[in-house]
């Protein structure tokens, strides 16, 4: 069954009044609702959603708008469809006819949804969040002919990872899936492992580092033990529970035979696609998350693509990708592209100029074009603090690929919002202006006509 249909507007409640007679018409997210292509996401995803039983499922264009509103104003799924039952606007933005007092649909629908629409899904939203800016007049079309390049690292929800603490958690989570399978052990190393992993981080504080050391050897041979243990007692198990138990195993010695120098490192155990990323920044020199690639107007600051990069690559192999992205969701090959210089050594493969920072005997059309290759950075700015660029809390490396692309969605919808709000306040402006000027003419002219009646009288004597 797909998503429900639209209310019949032929259906009205009497005793009820209509959003639009309840809300402001000329906010910012009225005005909004009015610039995105609200029939198209239905016609996009409706193939998707389609089952023979059950209930239907939730319309496209809620679920849309709440994926939207999330990642404009940065907040969990549980907070978006908590402030969504207190807000008007919010519920006439998701194309709901009357005021409801109930929440939308559970959280975890926001979850379903995103795993169903996938990075595809995603990326859709982004193309309609560029086309409203295109219909709101936030940016040109040949805007799109000059883009700014640049990558940056999306730090994943983890907690800094020590070995003392990688360790420990291993044999734990290792003991419970052994206990979980009925293996019994010769021992857990539960009390001395927990206060181990203490004194290591109390060593560390203190900057005992010898010490701090001889408590990790403690706790990777404990682990190892416990790993050598599980193994002997492994083959008894069947069913799902070994699954559960030979995943565990895995990651606990992955995490056993990693050195200081090992390639692929294990940074945490929930999250094993996470990396260790040095972009040269004194206040964090390393960052643990995936490097995300983005693409903005050089004019504007407009996100026109972005694309999360596994595996560390260099910043001059994303560059084809990138431009890809940046054709397929606007429909137009940019000409000149704007890079720093960790892009040196790369020619695009669709033919567009590639300009490095700080090329010298560059023509000085080019050279005044090249100051705009910084817009990017306060723009990733304002995606990270004003956004949810700055923490990933999505699962896995698919829960890179969507954040990425709804973060640069939401900040495309926070340009919208600003430039209709600084519209609506200049018409104001300018209303004010003319009831002022008004008042100012006014005022002379009765002062005249009073000294024109007065005139004859004086005359006279």
């Amino acid at each position: 069954m797909g998503p429900k249909p639209a209310d019949e507007r032929s259906d009205h409640d009497l005793f009820r009044t209509e959003l639009v007679n309840l809300i402001d018409q000329r906010h910012e997210l009225a005005k909004l609702a009015e610039l995105i292509d609200w029939p198209a996401f239905a016609q996009q995803w409706g193939s998707q959603f389609e089952s023979t039983t059950g209930r239907p499922a939730l319309a496209t264009r809620l679920m849309a708008a709440l994926l939207y509103l999330k990642h404009v104003y940065a907040l969990s799924d549980e907070d978006v469809v908590e402030r969504w039952v207190e807000n008007p606007y919010w519920q006439h933005f998701s194309g709901e006819r009357y005021f409801r007092h109930e929440l939308p649909c559970d959280p975890s629908s926001l979850v379903r949804w995103r795993k169903r629409i996938g990075e595809a899904g995603c990326e859709w939203l982004l193309a309609h969040s560029i086309e409203a800016a295109s219909k709101a007049g936030v940016i040109k079309r040949r805007s799109l002919d000059t883009v700014v390049l640049d990558t940056t690292v999306q730090p994943k929800a983890i907690a800094h990872p020590t070995d003392s603490r990688l360790l420990n958690r291993a044999r734990e989570q290792l003991v419970a899936a052994a206990q979980d399978a009925g293996i019994v052990l010769r021992q857990s190393y539960a009390r001395v492992g927990k206060a181990a992993e203490t004194q290591a981080g109390r060593y560390a504080h203190a900057k005992q580092f010898n010490r701090m050391r001889r408590e990790i050897r403690k706790l990777r041979t404990w682990l190892g033990r416990v790993i050598r243990d599980v193994q002997r007692k492994a083959a008894a198990v069947g069913g799902e529970v070994a699954g559960a138990l030979k995943d565990k195993l895995d990651i606990a010695q992955r995490l056993h035979a990693q050195q200081r120098d090992s390639k692929n490192k294990l940074y945490a155990l929930h999250a094993p696609e996470v990396e260790c990323l040095a972009k040269g920044m004194a206040r964090t020199p390393y960052e643990f998350g995936v490097k995300v690639s983005v693409a903005v107007t050089a004019t504007e600051g407009l996100v026109v693509g972005m694309r999360s990069m596994p595996g560390n690559p260099y910043d001059g192999h994303t560059v084809d990708s990138q431009l890809e992205q940046v054709e397929i969701l606007t429909g137009k090959t940019p000409k000149i592209a704007l890079a720093d210089r960790g892009y040196r050594g790369v020619e695009p493969a669709c033919g567009a100029r590639l300009l490095i920072s700080h090329t010298r005997r560059l023509p000085k059309r080019l050279k005044k074009l090249l100051k705009r290759r910084q817009v990017v950075e306060p723009m990733i700015g304002h995606m990270k603090a004003d956004g949810l660029l700055g923490k990933n809390w999505l699962k896995g490396a698919d829960g890179d690929a969507l954040n990425a692309l709804l973060c640069g969605a939401g900040h495309n919808l926070r340009m919208i919002l600003r430039h209709l709000r600084v519209l609506y306040c200049a018409l104001w402006a300018l209303i004010a202006m003319a009831i002022t000027l008004g008042m100012e003419m006014a005022t002379p002219t009765s002062r005249l006509n009073a000294v024109t009646s007065r005139r004859p009288a004086l005359a006279r004597g």
